[in-house]
């Protein structure tokens, strides 16, 4: 079959890899049929993902239907459609069963497809713990629509999630790619009263804009990032800050522009320390929040895409196949033509 595979040292390639097969009764084989790259793709080319294992597969945001599964699963038969779960974790732990997932403490558990162990830039796919990996489709949900429940949206939803937004909020999200659009969307489910996103590509913002996940754009450089927020909010500052740029200086603007008793939710993944000032924020008591998405709730996430009620599908920019995909790659990590998203459909027509 074909994959994408990670070599080190800034090297990735689109090569021939032998089918996977079961190993353990709770598995599952998929075979993949929409993929894309994500920004910690290109994080783990780059060597900025220590746990990265060279020899990997990569792709851990994709859709695919059920071939294979393994005498212990229960709840995912041969045939479904599927969504993957970036996490991987036994549900049985002391951390799963407090919903810490990505902290599970068996030897693949939180994020290890695509970068432990082989993920879905490929045509097959194996899945440890199915029945937690796995997210049934419904008939009516396309893959487009479902392709980002894993991972990015599953992210925005545990971000708006630990916030603890209230009706009455002003909420600012800094960073407007893929993960800073999907955490508006999951922030607009908690009703606040407004959503402020900052970036400096104005046409994200505008893309923000335009979907009706954004009330207000700012843009660094160009607008006094704190001014207007302290404007917007009667002089306190933002009641929920969301930090999903991982820019040089975001870290830093995310704990300025939170009002004092804020919490700071940390989503972004970063590839320098940050320096967290504990003299120059003394007496703003803020709390902040960190780390990986605890990917356990994409159930609640198809449920909601099923209805109507949450779709980001309008983030695919960009399409192709999967022998086009190192072209996909260039385009993706310099952001070029305006991409946000890439949907790499897979074609299982041949024989391979």
């Amino acid at each position: 079959m074909r994959a994408v595979v990670y070599h080190g040292n800034g090297k990735i390639s689109l090569e021939e890899r032998e089918r996977p097969r079961l190993q353990k009764p709770t598995d599952a084989i998929v075979e993949v049929t929409l993929t894309t790259i994500c920004s910690s793709d290109i994080h783990i080319k780059h060597g900025a993902v220590p746990r990265a294992v060279p020899g990997t597969i990569l792709g851990h945001e994709f859709v695919g239907r059920v071939v294979e599964t393994g005498s212990e699963v229960k709840n995912i038969k041969v045939g479904d459609r599927v969504a993957v779960n970036v996490e991987t974790f036994c549900g049985d732990c002391f951390f799963c069963k407090r919903g810490f997932v990505n902290n599970c403490t068996d030897e693949q558990g939180g994020w290890a497809l695509g970068c432990r162990i082989d993920g879905g830039q490929a045509e097959f796919v194996r899945i440890p713990y199915a029945d937690n990996g796995l997210t049934r489709i419904p008939d009516h949900v396309t893959d487009e629509q479902a392709l980002f429940t894993g991972d990015i949206l599953s992210t925005g939803y545990w971000a708006a999630g630990i916030g603890e937004i209230h009706p009455a909020d002003t909420v600012a999200v800094i960073g407007a790619g893929p993960t800073g659009l999907c955490t508006m969307a999951c922030a607009k489910l908690y009703s606040p009263v407004k959503v402020i996103a900052i970036d400096t590509d104005e046409s994200r913002l505008n893309l923000a804009k335009e979907k009706g996940l954004a009330d207000l754009t700012l843009v660094p450089g160009v607008d006094s990032i704190q001014e207007r927020i302290a404007k917007e909010t009667e002089g306190r500052g933002a009641d929920v800050v969301f930090e999903v740029a991982g820019g040089a200086d975001t870290f830093q603007l995310a704990w300025q522009i939170a009002r004092p008793n804020a919490t700071v939710v940390v989503v972004a993944m970063y590839e320098e320390n940050q320096v967290l000032p504990l003299p120059a924020m003394y007496g703003k008591n803020l709390t902040f929040k960190t780390g990986g998405v605890d990917g356990c709730r994409c159930g609640e996430i198809m449920d909601l895409i099923g209805a109507g009620k949450l779709d980001v599908s309008f983030l695919i920019t960009h399409r192709c196949d999967l022998d086009h995909i190192m072209d996909a790659y260039e385009v993706f990590e310099h952001k070029k033509d305006h991409v946000i998203k890439y949907a790499v459909k897979i074609d299982h027509g041949g024989d391979r």
